[in-house]
C-alpha cells in the first residue's frame, strides 16, 4: 500500500508548482498583486501563479487594515508602537512577496502567508 502511494506522489506534480512558461508569462501579474490585488483575478483566472500572488496580496492588505485598525484605536501604545511598527513589518512582506513573484517562486510570505483566502 505504502509503494502506491509513493507511485502517485512521485507522477503527480505537487499542487502548489506551476509551469516555468506560467510563472514567467505571469510575473508581472504577480507583482501586481501585491499593489491591487484584484487586477489577476480579472485577466489571468486561468493563471495557478497569478492567483496565488493575488491571495498572498489580499492576506497583506487584510494584514495592513488590522494593523492600521488596531493602531489607531488604542491610544498612545497603538500610535507609538502598533502603527510604525506594524506597517514595517507590512511594507517587509510587500518587499518579499513583490521579489518572490519577480522571481517567479510561490513561497508564501512570513506568519501570514499560510493561509487562503482565494481559492
Amino acid at each position: 500500500m505504502t509503494g502506491e502511494k509513493e507511485n502517485q506522489q512521485k507522477n503527480e506534480p505537487p499542487q502548489d508548482q506551476v509551469s516555468i512558461e506560467d510563472a514567467h508569462k505571469n510575473k508581472g501579474l504577480g507583482i501586481v498583486a501585491y499593489i491591487i490585488f484584484f487586477i489577476p483575478l480579472l485577466v489571468a483566472k486561468e493563471s495557478k501563479f497569478a492567483i496565488y500572488h493575488a491571495n498572498q496580496g489580499l492576506l497583506l492588505l487584510l494584514t495592513a487594515i488590522i494593523i492600521n485598525t488596531a493602531g489607531t484605536l488604542i491610544p498612545i501604545i497603538g500610535w507609538l508602537l502598533i502603527l510604525p511598527i506594524g506597517n514595517l513589518f507590512v511594507f517587509i512582506l510587500l518587499l518579499i512577496g513583490i521579489l518572490n513573484a519577480a522571481k517567479g517562486e510561490m513561497a508564501p510570505l512570513p506568519v501570514i502567508g499560510k493561509y487562503a483566502v482565494i481559492k
